[in-house]
C-alpha cells in the first residue's frame, strides 16, 4: 500500500517504494539518447570515410640540386679615393660633374699655376748661374794643377783649395737642379688627375677656392664601382667547406635585394679572412661583382647565396609536401585507387620551396602538397588543379641534422 503524504496544495512527497521504479525509467532513456548519439558518429564518421578528401598533388623528381649557403652582406667600392690638394693655391679649374665616371689619368681641376712657374723660372735661373761658376771654378782648378807640376808657381795647397771650391760649385749646381725637378712637380701637382677609373661623387669645393695641402676635407670622392666588392659573413662550422670547395673551382656568389627576392648581380667568391669574429662566430668572406649595369652601390644591404656545390641526381620534392609527427618526417604518398599511405622519409636538406629526400620516396611518386590536415592513412582525395601554396621555409638552405 502506497502511503502519500500532501503538504499543501499542489505538493506530493514520493515514498522509497517509487524510487527503484522511476531509476529503472530515466536510467533505460539516458541508454537510449546515448545509443542514438553514438550511432550517429559512427555513421557521420562512415559517410566521411566514403567522401574523397579534395587536395594538391605534385610528382616526385629526380633532378640536379644546388646547395647554396646565405649571409649577410654589404656592398663596398673596390676602391675609394679622397682626392685632395698636395699644393696651397686658388681652384681656377674644375673639369668634372657630379655623378661623372672618369677615367685614370684624366684631368679633374686645375690649381692656379702661375706662383709655381715662377718658382720653376727661379730655380732654372739660380742653376744656370751655378754652372756658370762651376764652369770657372774647373778652369782655374786645371790651370793652377799645370802651374804647379810645369814651373811651381803654384802651391799645392793653392791647387787643392781651388779644387775644393769646383766641388762645391758642383754641389750647388746639383742642389739646383733638385730645386728644378721640385718646381716641376709641384706645377705637375696644380693639375689634378683621377687617380682611379670610377665615379665621381658631389663636388666639395668651388672654382675660386682656397685650397691647401693640410685641408682636412677632400676636394672630392672617386669610388670604383666595376667592378665591386661584397662583404658578408657566414657561420663558422660552414668556413671549413667553403674553403674545401675554393681548392677544387671557382665559387659563384649571387647577390639578392633587401627583401630577398630580387636577383641583383652574380660574382664570384675572392677571399675568405683570416680569422673568426669571436664576438658572432662568424667568418667574413669577400666576393668580387663586375657590375657593369650598376645594379650594386657602396654601403647597399644585401642577401648573399654562395653556391657550395650541386648536388646530382637528387630525389627532389616539394618542401610543402614534408609533413612532421612523433615519428619524424613523413608523406602522404598517392595510390593508384586515389587512395593515401603514409611514407616516413629522410631529409638531406632543403633549398627555397623544394627539399631533398635522401630516402622514403621514389621518382615519380605523387605526394600531397596541401590538405593533409584532413587525411589519414587509406583516405580516399580528389587531386585538384592548381599550384600548392608556396612553403613557410626560408630561402636559404638547410642541411638536415
Amino acid at each position: 500500500m502506497i502511503n502519500r503524504s500532501v503538504f499543501g496544495r499542489g505538493f506530493t512527497i514520493i515514498t522509497p517504494e517509487l524510487w527503484g521504479p522511476l531509476a529503472l525509467i530515466v536510467l533505460s532513456l539516458v541508454s537510449a539518447g546515448c545509443g542514438n548519439a553514438a550511432q550517429g558518429k559512427r555513421q557521420q564518421q562512415m559517410n566521411r570515410g566514403s567522401q574523397a578528401v579534395p587536395v594538391a598533388v605534385a610528382t616526385v623528381q629526380r633532378r640536379d640540386m644546388p646547395v647554396y649557403l646565405t649571409g649577410l652582406g654589404s656592398v663596398t667600392a673596390y676602391n675609394t679615393v679622397s682626392v685632395k690638394s698636395r699644393v696651397d693655391g686658388q681652384l681656377v679649374q674644375v673639369n668634372f660633374k657630379e655623378g661623372q665616371q672618369v677615367k685614370k689619368g684624366e684631368l679633374l681641376a686645375l690649381i692656379d699655376p702661375r706662383p709655381y712657374e715662377v718658382a720653376l723660372n727661379q730655380a732654372q735661373a739660380t742653376l744656370f748661374r751655378d754652372q756658370a761658376q762651376l764652369r770657372d771654378a774647373r778652369l782655374n782648378y786645371e790651370r793652377f794643377k799645370g802651374l804647379l807640376q810645369d814651373s811651381g808657381a803654384m802651391s799645392q795647397q793653392q791647387v787643392d783649395t781651388q779644387r775644393a771650391t769646383a766641388d762645391q760649385l758642383e754641389g750647388a749646381v746639383r742642389a739646383d737642379q733638385a730645386a728644378i725637378q721640385n718646381a716641376k712637380l709641384n706645377l705637375t701637382y696644380c693639375h689634378i688627375t683621377s687617380p682611379i677609373d670610377g665615379r665621381v661623387g658631389i663636388r666639395l669645393v668651388d672654382v675660386g677656392n682656397m685650397v691647401h695641402a693640410a685641408d682636412t676635407n677632400p676636394l672630392l670622392v672617386i669610388t670604383q664601382l666595376e667592378p665591386i666588392a661584397v662583404l658578408f659573413t657566414l657561420p663558422e662550422d660552414q668556413l671549413p667547406s667553403v674553403a674545401h670547395h675554393m681548392r677544387q673551382s671557382t665559387l659563384a656568389v649571387q647577390a639578392y635585394s633587401r627583401d630577398d627576392k630580387t636577383l641583383l648581380s652574380t660574382g664570384t667568391l675572392l677571399t675568405i679572412d683570416n680569422q673568426i669574429d669571436q664576438t658572432t662566430g662568424t667568418g667574413k668572406l669577400k666576393a668580387i661583382f663586375q657590375n657593369h649595369d650598376s645594379s650594386l652601390w657602396p654601403n647597399q644591404f644585401v642577401n648573399v647565396r654562395l653556391l657550395l656545390e650541386t648536388r646530382k641526381n637528387s630525389t627532389v620534392v616539394p618542401t610543402a609536401a614534408v609533413q612532421r609527427g612523433p615519428d619524424g618526417s613523413f608523406v602522404y604518398t598517392v595510390k593508384p585507387d586515389k587512395t593515401v599511405e603514409v611514407h616516413p622519409v629522410t631529409l638531406a636538406f632543403s633549398e627555397g620551396d623544394q627539399t631533398v629526400l635522401s630516402s622514403g620516396a621514389s621518382p615519380g611518386d605523387v605526394v600531397v602538397t596541401d590538405g593533409q590536415d584532413k587525411l589519414q592513412a587509406g583516405a580516399k582525395i580528389e587531386p585538384r588543379t592548381g599550384n600548392p601554396p608556396a612553403a613557410s621555409t626560408p630561402r636559404q638552405s638547410a642541411m638536415a641534422q
